[in-house]
Order: C-alpha cells, then sequence, then structure tokens
C-alpha cells in the first residue's frame, strides 16, 4: 500500500502545476460539491419522507379514533337498550286489540327517557318486533318491513349480535322518496332470551354530523374513509348526503392506508399526498437550482484557471532565473511588482542573491573567528577560576593548623601535614577540571578531618554517597567548598558542637549532593542575598564581590552543566544552612 503511494505521489510530483490545478477543483471543489449537494437533497427528501409518513400515521390514527368515538357512544345507547327489561317487555307483551297498545305505547315513553336528548343525542332510535299485537308506526315498527332491507339480510346473514352499517336508501323503506346516505348501529334484543318474538333495533347516526367532525380535524391532507371500495366519510367537501356512495379511485395518490374494523365494518382509511409535494416544490425550483449549481462549478473553474496562470507564469521565471544561476554569481530578477508569496520569494531572492558574496566571504569568517574567541575566553575564564580557589583553600588549612598548634603546644602534626599535602595535590594538579563524585570525597574527608582536627568535639560529620552517583563528575573542589562554607560559617561561629552531613544521592533523573550544617544560620537578607549570587554566579560578580569561594563554585557548575543546574538554599538564623545542589544525571557515566 505504501509503495504505490510512493508511485502514485512520484507520478503527481510530475504534472504541471496547471494540471494539478485542474485535479484540486475536480477532487476539492467540484466532487465535494456535488456529493454534498446530493447528499443533503437525498437526506432532505429521505427526512420529510419520514416525517410525511409519521405526520400521514398521525392522521390516520386520529381519523379513526374519531370515527370510532362517535360509534362508540352510539355502542353504548345501544348496551342501555339491549339489557332494559322494560323495553323487553313492552315489545313481547301481547295486546287484546290496538286501543290497548296505544294505551300502553303511550305509556311506555311516559315512564321512560326513551326519546330524551340524553338517550339518542342526535341519533334516531327505531324498535322492530314481529309481536302481530302490536301497530307499526312511530318508534316501533313490524319487522316484516325490514326483512328485505340490506342491512337485515347482511346481520342474519353474518350471524352476528351487532353491526355498523352504510346504506344509500330512501329515509322510509319502500316509500318514494329520494335516497338518502345513512349510517345504522344494528343490535338484536336476545338479552333475555329469545321469547316469543324476534326483536332488534336499529340506531340511526347523523351522517353529517360524523362527516362534520372528520372536517372539525382541521387535516389539509385529504383523508378519505372506505367501506367496500366506496367512499363512506372525507374531510374534503363536496361529500353531500344526498349523493350516492362513490367509487374511490385515487389508489396511486395513497400515501398511507390503515384498515380498521369498528363493530364488524372493514374500514380502509386512505391518506392522499399533500397538495404540496416536496419532489413538486423541487421541480418548480429547478431552474434557481441549475443557475446555483452552475455557478458552484464554473464560477470556481473560472477562478482555477486565472490562479493558475497567475501562479505558473512567475514559478516558471524563478525556474529560469536558478537553472542559469552559475557558482555563488545570481542574477537578480527585474520588474517584481506583485505583493503575494511568490512575489515575496522573488524580492528575499534578489536580497540573497545581492548579499551571497558577504554571506560566504566575510560573515561566515567572522563567525569563525568570533567562536575562537570566544573558546579562548572561556578558557581565561576557567583559568581565573581555578587561579583564585587555589590559594583560599590553602590560606584556611594552614590557618586551622597554626592554632590547633598554638593552643596545644604540640608537634604531632605529621597526619595533618600529610593530610594537607593531599589537597595541596588538588589544588596544584589542574590537567582536568572535572573529577568524579567518589574521588571528591574522598577530598571532602581529608578536609573534613583537617577541621575535626582543628575545632576537636565541637565539630561532627556525616559522608554519605550512592553507589551509583560515585563515578558521576563534578568541577574539582565543589563540595570541599560547600563544606568549608558549612565549617567557617556555621561551626566556627558556634560555640556548641555542631554536625555536618554531606550526601550525594539520585532523585528521579537527577543527581542531588546536599550539604547541611546545624551551625548558626544566617538572617533572612543574608539569605535572599545568597541565593541571588548562587543563582547569578558570573565573572563580573566574582571580581565585584570579596567571598568568591561559593560563587566559584557555583558557576563552575553552571559552565559544567550548560546552566542546567539548580541550587536551593533553606535554613534559619541559629538553627544551620542547608545547600540543595541539583546536576543532571549522566547515564554513560555510571561506572
Amino acid at each position: 500500500m505504501q509503495s504505490i503511494l510512493e508511485k502514485f505521489v512520484r507520478h503527481i510530483d510530475n504534472f504541471s502545476i496547471r494540471k494539478k490545478m485542474i485535479f484540486i477543483y475536480i477532487f476539492c471543489m467540484l466532487l465535494p460539491i456535488t456529493l454534498t449537494d446530493g447528499v443533503i437533497i437525498y437526506t432532505v427528501l429521505h427526512t420529510e419522507a419520514q416525517l410525511r409518513r409519521s405526520e400521514m400515521e398521525d392522521i390516520a390514527d386520529a381519523v379513526n379514533y374519531q370515527i370510532f368515538y362517535d360509534v362508540d357512544t352510539v355502542s353504548k345507547v345501544a348496551k342501555s337498550i339491549y339489557a332494559n327489561q322494560y323495553i323487553n317487555d313492552f315489545l313481547e307483551m301481547e295486546y287484546g286489540d290496538p286501543f290497548d297498545y296505544v294505551v300502553s305505547y303511550q305509556q311506555f315513553f311516559k315512564d321512560t327517557l326513551f326519546q330524551s336528548s340524553d338517550m339518542t343525542g342526535s341519533s334516531l332510535i327505531t324498535l322492530y318486533t314481529d309481536n302481530s299485537t302490536i301497530v307499526s308506526g312511530g318508534t316501533v315498527r313490524n319487522l316484516d318491513l325490514i326483512r328485505e332491507s340490506g342491512w337485515y339480510r347482511d346481520l342474519n346473514e353474518k350471524g352476528t349480535e351487532q353491526m355498523l352499517y352504510f346504506a344509500y336508501e330512501p329515509e322510509v323503506s319502500g316509500a318514494v322518496m329520494h335516497p338518502e346516505r345513512h349510517v345504522y348501529f344494528v343490535r338484536k334484543m336476545n338479552y333475555y332470551g329469545g321469547g316469543q318474538s324476534e326483536k332488534l333495533f336499529k340506531i340511526e347516526m347523523d351522517y353529517s354530523t360524523i362527516n362534520k367532525n372528520l372536517q372539525n380535524l382541521n387535516y389539509d391532507t385529504p383523508v378519505y374513509i372506505c367501506h367496500e371500495g366506496k367512499i363512506i366519510f372525507s374531510n374534503r367537501d363536496g361529500e353531500n348526503i344526498g349523493d350516492e356512495y362513490e367509487k374511490f379511485s385515487d389508489y396511486k395518490e395513497v400515501e398511507y392506508k390503515k384498515t380498521s374494523n369498528i363493530y364488524g365494518a372493514q374500514l380502509e382509511i386512505y391518506v392522499l399526498r399533500p397538495e404540496t409535494d416536496l419532489i413538486g416544490k423541487l421541480v418548480e425550483r429547478l431552474p434557481m437550482l441549475l443557475l446555483l449549481f452552475s455557478i458552484n462549478i464554473f464560477f470556481p473553474l473560472i477562478m482555477v484557471l486565472l490562479l493558475n496562470r497567475s501562479l505558473t507564469a512567475r514559478i516558471s521565471r524563478l525556474s529560469s532565473i536558478f537553472r542559469n544561476t552559475e557558482d555563488e554569481n545570481l542574477v537578480e530578477i527585474e520588474n517584481v511588482s506583485a505583493k503575494d508569496e511568490i512575489g515575496d520569494l522573488m524580492r528575499n531572492y534578489n536580497r540573497m542573491a545581492s548579499r551571497i558574496t558577504t554571506l560566504v566571504n566575510i560573515v561566515y569568517k567572522n563567525r569563525i573567528l568570533e567562536q575562537e574567541m570566544t573558546v579562548a575566553r572561556q578558557k581565561a575564564e576557567l583559568l581565573a577560576l581555578r587561579s583564585q580557589i587555589n590559594p583560599h583553600f590553602l590560606f584556611n588549612a594552614l590557618e586551622s593548623i597554626r592554632m590547633h598548634s598554638v593552643i596545644r603546644k604540640e608537634k604531632i602534626t605529621a597526619e595533618m601535614v600529610e593530610k594537607l599535602a593531599v589537597m595541596q595535590r588538588q589544588y596544584v594538579d589542574w590537567g582536568e577540571d572535572l573529577i568524579e563524585v567518589g574521588k571528591e570525597m574522598e577530598i571532602v574527608k581529608n578536609y573534613m578531618e583537617l577541621q575535626q582536627y582543628r575545632f576537636g568535639k565541637r565539630l561532627s560529620y556525616r559522608l554519605d554517597v550512592e553507589t551509583e552517583c560515585q563515578h558521576q563528575k563534578i568541577p574539582k573542589l565543589t563540595i570541599v567548598t560547600f563544606a568549608e562554607n558549612a565549617c567557617v560559617h556555621g561551626i566556627e561561629k558556634k560555640t556548641a558542637p555542631g554536625w555536618i552531613f554531606i550526601t550525594v544521592y539520585r532523585e528521579n533523573e537527577e543527581m542531588c549532593i546536599e550539604v547541611e550544617d546545624t551551625g548558626e544560620g544566617m538572617t533572612e537578607k543574608e539569605f535572599d542575598s545568597m541565593r541571588r549570587k548562587m543563582k547569578n554566579a558570573s565573572i563580573e560578580l566574582l571580581e565585584n564581590e570579596k567571598g568568591v569561594g561559593i560563587i566559584n563554585a557555583c558557576l563552575r557548575l553552571k559552565m559544567m552543566s550548560h546552566d542546567r543546574v539548580q541550587f536551593e538554599l533553606n535554613g534559619e538564623e541559629g538553627t544551620g544552612v542547608s545547600v540543595l545542589i541539583r546536576l543532571p544525571f549522566i547515564e554513560s557515566e555510571k561506572g
């Protein structure tokens, strides 16, 4: 895969800038714009289709619920009639003559709320029975009048107890009247057994009210409720109660269909496509979309061609200049007026061409001379540092021996002189400025024994060096300098016995040298002054300060570590001083 990519990159490198600009236009502008527009249009259409389908489902559910609610309200009335024994007894009773029936009929409606609005609402209830003693008329009619009706035959053929039925017939069966649309809820009355006669009742629902309720849902989308292929209800205007049920034919426009069985009536709810279709809107705006698409294609193409011309002409000019260049003699480009990056490149080239000889013949030589001077100066500074250290330690050590001899009047100085001689050799031997920590600690031990010989029981010390730090290198007499400072400025000023602890250990990637004494300590002002001198140790500071031992050691540590050394100074007046030196731990120099 990587080799194929490398070959492709090499192949691209051989193309002219003009071809590369065309590739940039196609792959970075044209294709992304086309794909992005396509994805956006698809996403919008898909999302709109999902939302529209969800909306269609909600509309169908709402319409179904509205119809079911209207029918269910009537079914509850039917249930109360069906279970009413008084009505059942009235229809079963044998009457002696028509007059007897009429009296019972009037008493029946007087004693019940049968014809009240609470019972019937806007519906019309008709009771049917084959009781021959009943006079057919009004609310109670003879069953023979409807035996040939469609809804009666349908009820018996289906063998059901109750059903919802849609009819187009005259309001009075058999009458010479204009037929109308009717919605019937029919139920047999056999709650108390079959009895001597067949009984049933019909509740005629108000067709206009049901259709008006659907229209009041206020859906702009056309909705049709069909039964056996005919339009029963619709939320569109034009559903006239006097017109015969029409056949539904707009199946191609159906967006969503829901089938529902309401009390035996199989209803199909068709939700048609909205009149404001999204595809139609896009087609209407097709000229504008094509214009925008053309702008997205041709305007960037023109800009790419213009940019290509601006780039290639000047880059070719630069390339020609470089091809004609020999040795260090660079030819300047004339008439550079452009202010873009290529123009800046041309002007910078001209400046480079005018200065190249100076840079090669003068600046380079001066830099070499400056480097030589820097090296010589550093060597001189190192020698100056070394020359300051030698008498500093020597005078202090000799003074210790002299004072001890005067006080004790003893001539047993052989051991002290031997230790002094060892130290003196270190002062004189400057062949190598760096020394291993282990060897430096031997010198420190000799120095501390000299000081212990001087102070006696007033001075105690302890030296600890971790094994992995033994072969780390530091400038000579560094630790001795800090040990001497602890003796002279800490223990010497204190009448009570004191301790000096010198510890060398590793902490993560650093070597730590810690010198701590329990002497007199320093004031806060003295601490601040010493911290400043240690941090800013330099040749200039050595020339202007009197006590140069600590500054000397700090400067040499900074030079040796390339200024990566860290100094920490802590303590309090009367309790002692702690000096912590942190140097980078050099893994390659471990013993």
